[in-house]
């Protein structure tokens, strides 16, 4: 990713409409999906090339740098120097830590033409940490922290919703190596705070919450959500506490008793075409949290069932981890047949010929209904403890808003979330695997300590916009959108109109504002629409009526709220509008 050009210079904030390229649309395209996909495609800030890769415009780019502009400012005070690596990496590295036989699909894989395989960096975390090994002999040198702003290339298997999940983005990614876990907590809470006041500088209502690790790794990670109705990620928070967390990761409480009470000998029932939890409870008259759903996965290769309440859902994250596993998935119709000689629907625990793990809530009842992997039939009278071969009790079912905060006790709520940054403390996962050491203050060899931090850039921009706009287009906050005024010309053929719209525009300007003049020779309405569409926090509007007025007209594009700025005091005037704007932002934020 280039460098951000000066945007306090004159040059790079004098613009006008009439000789810029912003292609706006009336209508937003037939493929474009969620709001931000489509208010970008109008705005003319960018257009598709090919299933997710997108051409950023001059306004998506001008978004673009000055999001990266924020996230450089405050990454370079938390003591991080900006690096910039090949997005072309060599295979060597990646098969060292095993990643290239496990990244999956998404690592798009190529040979160069001496055959020589190499991939499109989806991330950096080997290119760093070989770097690093080869210059780092002493402690004396940690520690190193290092990132860069670049476009990185993941092969989606199914590219959508514009920026918000491309197969080629921007992003910031960062990489720490220290010689022990205090100084490796340093650099991760360095991270965790340059990464709360960037956000809170773009102006977006986010919450920071625990999260899996995925495919990167590590000890434990951070996700930054931007808190929006789209959001894919669905996030748990508690009312009473800072307690957050990804439903992937968010911990459920049971504090309940294993059930001892007395359970009549299980039997066998005919429940002819009832699959799913509610048709069985409705057949056999009893709650749905009296079922017991019997989940059949493939754990790398291997079958495995989990069993949950029938009014619960199974969360395979927890799954993934409580097995340390590479790979999980949904056995297929298939298989779900081989293992229990009964179409779906109708599995269950007893008699099952694979390791069976069972969510903790369950110990807390018994006299359970259950599939007796036998086609149209199910048991009645179940105790998983004395009728099935339990291989382990767990945590792993999603949270729900019933349960309690695993910190506080208190009320558990959940939102919608689009994770626009991801802190990781990697710990040895990578050093391990690649051998990155250094030589002690005893002249010992040790393992470095990495942490890896990472801020989609474009996908932020999404983001924003997801949080901030109505029915008549984007409600940039004022550190993100493409200019922070709209100065509107409503009559380019009045000499008089038009000179005092100059003379407007060279104040802004002069006074730093990053503004666009709309010169075109087009109908008030037109410019109106396009106003409102572009985002631009402030709209000054100069016409016949309001200068034979002694006026310039104001609109607060987040509030709408319009008001007048005398012509005789307009730098005055606007300075004081202006400034409320602004408070307006930082209120709605907080």
């Amino acid at each position: 990713m280039r460098a951000a050009a000066n945007l306090n210079s004159k040059e790079a904030i004098s613009m006008r409409f009439s000789s810029c390229y912003i292609p706006t649309l009336k209508e937003s395209p037939a493929d474009a999906e969620v709001v931000s996909h489509k208010l970008l495609l109008r705005a003319g800030m960018v257009r598709r090339l090919t299933s997710g890769l997108y051409i950023y415009l001059p306004l998506g780019l001008k978004i673009i740098d000055k999001i990266a502009d924020v996230v450089r400012e405050e990454i370079n005070a938390a003591s991080f120097q900006e690096l910039l690596m090949p997005m072309v990496q060599p295979a060597d590295l990646w098969k060292e830590t095993g990643r290239w036989e496990h990244y999956g699909k998404e690592l798009l894989r190529f040979k160069d033409r001496n055959e020589r395989d190499y991939c499109l960096g989806p991330t950096h975390e080997e290119v760093i940490t070989d770097l690093v090994r080869g210059e780092v002999r002493s402690y004396r040198q940690l520690p190193v922290r290092l990132y860069q702003i670049q476009s990185k290339f993941r092969d989606e298997i199914r590219p959508r919703f514009g920026l918000m999940r491309g197969r080629e983005f921007v992003m910031k990614d960062a990489y720490s190596f220290d010689a022990d876990i205090a100084g490796a907590e340093e650099s991760y809470k360095l991270m965790y705070d340059a990464y709360t006041r960037i956000f809170k500088r773009l102006g977006l209502k986010f919450r920071a919450v625990e999260a899996d690790t995925g495919s990167i790794g590590g000890n434990f990670s951070h996700e930054f959500m931007v808190l929006a109705d789209t959001g894919e990620d669905t996030i748990a928070f508690c009312h009473d506490c800072d307690y957050a967390a990804n439903v992937e990761r968010a911990e459920v409480v049971w504090k309940g008793e294993a059930c001892t009470g007395a359970c009549p000998d299980y039997e066998k029932v005919a429940t002819p075409g009832a699959h799913s939890v509610e048709e069985v409870a409705a057949m056999l008259r009893v709650p749905a949290g009296a079922v017991v759903k019997t989940m059949l996965f493939s754990v790398d290769g291997k079958p495995v069932a989990v069993l949950v309440r029938g009014d619960r859902e199974v969360n395979d994250i927890k799954l993934k981890n409580l097995l340390k596993a590479q790979e999980v998935e949904l056995a297929g119709a298939a298989t779900v047949e081989a293992l229990t000689h009964a179409p779906v629907g109708f599995a269950g625990p007893v008699g099952l010929d694979v390791p069976v793990y069972a969510d903790l809530e369950l110990q807390g009842a018994t006299d359970y209904v259950t599939g007796a992997n036998a086609a149209d039939a199910h048991f009645r009278h179940v105790d998983l403890r004395r009728d099935a071969a339990i291989t382990a009790w767990a945590d792993l079912r999603a949270i729900t808003p019933e349960d309690v905060c695993p910190r506080c006790g208190g009320r558990i709520e959940l939102t919608k979330g689009i994770e626009v940054g991801h802190i990781f403390m990697l710990g040895l996962k990578y050093s391990e695997s690649m051998h990155a050491a250094f030589l002690d203050e005893n002249g010992k060899e040790k393992l470095m300590i990495m942490g890896c931090y990472g801020i989609g850039v474009s996908r932020v921009a999404a983001a924003a916009i997801e949080q901030n706009h109505d029915e008549n287009g984007i409600v940039f906050p004022p550190p993100v959108a493409p200019f922070e005024c709209i100065l509107l010309n409503l009559d380019p053929r009045n000499a008089e109109v038009t000179a005092k719209a100059e003379e407007i525009y060279a104040m802004l300007r002069d006074m730093g504002v990053d503004v666009l003049l709309d010169d075109r020779e087009e109908r008030p309405g037109v410019k109106f629409k396009d106003a409102d569409l572009l985002g631009a926090p402030m709209q000054l509007v100069v016409g016949g009526k309001g200068l034979a007025r002694g006026i310039v007209e104001c609109k607060d594009r987040r509030s709408g709220e319009k008001g007048e700025l005398t012509v005789d005091a307009i730098e005055e005037d606007f300075s004081q509008w202006a400034a409320g704007v602004r408070r307006g932002w930082e209120t709605q934020q907080a």
